[in-house]
């Protein structure tokens, strides 16, 4: 089953994304196609796209939609199974970061330690949500402020915090045995300006 997002939480499956030459051809079965019309609309041969189109398969990438007769042959129709990808950090292993309990709040080390955290654990719950037939109730709330000043991002932080605190200690109930424990992690970041990007290189694999 197609989804919007997928969170790439397994070494091998991270791996067959990382070729250009993959990327585009996932990119091109956003709507069902054939080595075929791949091939085309990217301009490789299908014998090629047809290797990759198997390395992909067998990662869970690419799923099959049906075999459609095409005069004396049979073509195969997939179709990729998310519109985007993330990989990870559980990826890595032990050598993803980890934030720690006494890290500095203002680290940026820090930040990204926990932004990493949030991805692996979002992967791994809505793998088990899938497999229950549930639905993951989650929450994010994003937006984009502008200080005037550094005082005024200083007083902002410290507001922050203590809105937070004053209602962790309203809504925390440590005695309910039922009750469901999440975690919320806020972090902050100056934006960073758009720049074009780069198209990407084929590889020749």
């Amino acid at each position: 089953m197609s989804t919007q997002l997928a969170i790439l939480d397994r070494a091998d499956t991270a791996a067959a994304v990382l070729s250009p030459v993959r990327r585009r051809i996932l990119k091109a079965l956003g709507e069902p196609g054939s080595a075929t019309t791949v091939g085309q609309a990217i301009g490789l041969p299908r014998q090629k796209v047809n290797y990759h189109l198997r390395t992909l398969e067998e990662a869970g990438l690419v799923e099959h939609v049906e075999d459609r007769r095409k005069g004396n042959c049979t073509e195969r129709i997939v179709k990729a199974t998310a519109t985007h990808y993330l990989i990870s950090p559980s990826v890595l292993g032990a050598l993803g970061d980890t934030p720690t309990q006494r890290a500095d709040a203002l680290s940026s080390d820090h930040l990204a330690a926990v932004s990493a955290r949030t991805i692996s654990e979002v992967a791994e719950l809505r793998r088990r949500a899938a497999e229950a037939g549930k639905r993951l109730p989650t929450f994010s709330l994003e937006t984009a402020v502008r200080f005037a000043t550094p005082g005024d991002h200083a007083a902002f932080m410290e507001d922050l915090s203590n809105h937070v605190a004053a209602l962790i200690a309203r809504y925390h109930d440590e005695s309910e045995s039922e009750g469901r424990w999440f975690r919320l992690a806020l972090g902050s970041h100056p934006a960073l300006k758009a720049v074009p990007r780069e198209e990407e290189e084929d590889d020749d694999e």
